[in-house]
C-alpha cells in the first residue's frame, strides 16, 4: 500500500513536532521565520497536501482517525467505540465516529465521507454484505486501515484484522456446561455462515462431539427480543434441552427474562452462558455466567497497533488474537 503522507511525515521529515506542523498550518506567528521554511519544505518533499476541510473538522492540533462501528446500540461495540476514542486522546489525535447500524450502503456512505475529510487511518468493526467497494477505496487513498471483532470477505489479504480468541472461549464454557451435566445444549443467537458466528460455536461443536453430547442450534438477531422469544421456545417445546451458550450477551439477558416467565430456574433447572461480559451481564438477575472479552483493552491495543502503523510503519500481523475468559457467575 502506498502510504499518503501525513503530518506525521511532515513531522518526521522536517525534524520537528506534530504541533509545530500544525502551527504552520494555521500561519501561527508563534512559529519562527526559518522553522516555517523547513516545514513548507518537508512538505513539498514528501508530498503532503494540507486537507483544510479535515483540519477544520478535527482541530489542526490533532490528526483525525476514523472509527467505523457495526452498531453501536450494541453496548459491547459502544465499549469498543469509547475505548477506541480515548486511547487516540491519549496519544493527542481526534477521532471521528460512524454507526454502519449493520448496513453496507450506510457503512459505504460513512467510509466516503471520511475520507473526504481526510482521516489519517481508519478502525472498521465492518457490517456484513455489499461489494467491498467501500474497502477498496480506502486501499486506493492508500490510508491504513484495521478490520476488528468482525472481518469483511472483501480484501482480506490486505487488511489486518484483529479479534479474540472465540474459540478457546467456546470451548471453556462448553466444558464446564459437560462438567455441570449439560447432555442437550443450545446455541442461541447469531448470523449463520458469519465467521463470529462460527467461531463462537466452534468449541460447543467440539466438546459435543467428543461427549457425544446433542447439540441444536437457534440462529437469528442477535438482540433481547430473540433470546427471550427463543428461552419461551425451549422451554414449552424443547424440554430435553438443559443448557444454552448464548451468541451475546444481549441474546442471553433476553433468555434470563423468558425462562423467568416461563418458570425455568436457571442455575438449577438450566445452565446459560452469554459471551462478551458487558456491564449488565453481571447486574441482571440471576447474574449472567459468560465469556468476558475485554473490549476496552482491545480497544486500546488495537488503536496501539493502528498508530504505530501510522507513525513507525510497522505494519500490525494478523490475524492477531486477543485471550477470553470464562466468568462464572448465577446462571451456570
Amino acid at each position: 500500500m502506498n502510504k499518503r503522507p501525513t503530518i506525521i511525515d511532515v513531522a518526521k521529515h522536517a525534524g520537528v513536532s506534530k504541533s509545530t506542523v500544525s502551527l504552520v498550518l494555521q500561519n501561527s506567528p508563534t512559529v519562527k521565520s526559518d522553522t516555517r521554511d523547513k516545514v513548507r519544505e518537508a512538505m513539498r518533499e514528501t508530498g503532503y497536501v494540507y486537507n483544510r476541510g479535515a483540519a477544520n473538522l478535527r482541530g489542526a492540533s490533532a490528526g483525525l482517525i476514523g472509527l467505523v462501528i457495526n452498531n453501536l446500540r450494541n453496548p459491547f461495540y459502544t465499549e469498543l467505540g469509547v475505548s477506541a476514542q480515548m486511547a487516540l486522546s491519549e496519544r493527542g489525535y481526534a477521532a471521528v465516529v460512524g454507526n454502519s447500524n449493520e448496513d453496507p450502503k450506510i457503512q459505504a456512505n460513512v467510509i466516503s465521507s471520511m475520507l473526504e475529510h481526510g482521516v489519517d487511518a481508519l478502525l472498521i468493526a465492518p457490517s456484513y454484505g455489499g461489494d467491498g467497494k467501500d474497502l477498496e477505496a480506502v486501499l486506493n487513498a492508500g490510508v491504513p486501515v484495521m478490520q476488528v471483532l468482525r472481518q469483511s470477505q472483501f480484501h482480506r489479504d490486505k487488511i489486518p484484522f484483529c479479534s479474540m480468541n472465540y474459540y478457546e472461549g467456546s470451548i471453556a464454557a462448553a466444558k464446564h456446561l459437560v462438567k455441570g451435566g449439560a447432555n442437550n445444549i443450545a446455541f442461541v443467537g447469531g448470523v449463520e455462515g458469519t465467521d463470529i458466528m462460527t467461531e463462537r460455536r466452534s468449541g460447543l461443536e467440539e466438546v459435543s462431539r467428543l461427549h457425544k453430547i446433542k447439540l441444536q442450534t437457534f440462529s437469528g438477531d442477535a438482540s433481547r427480543a430473540f433470546g427471550y422469544k427463543t428461552a419461551l421456545d425451549i422451554a414449552k417445546n424443547h424440554p430435553d434441552i438443559n443448557a444454552a451458550m448464548a451468541f451475546n450477551d444481549l441474546v442471553a439477558i433476553g433468555m434470563i427474562a423468558g425462562f423467568a416467565e416461563a418458570g425455568v430456574k436457571l442455575g438449577e433447572d438450566f445452565s446459560l452462558i452469554g459471551f462478551d461480559d458487558i456491564e449488565e451481564a453481571a447486574q441482571s438477575f440471576p447474574a449472567l455466567s459468560t465469556v468476558r472479552c475485554d473490549v476496552n483493552a482491545f480497544g486500546k491495543w488495537t488503536t496501539k497497533l493502528l498508530l504505530d502503523w501510522l507513525e513507525n510503519d510497522v505494519h500490525p500481523e494478523t490475524p492477531e488474537r486477543m485471550q477470553v475468559e470464562l466468568i462464572l457467575r448465577s446462571t451456570a
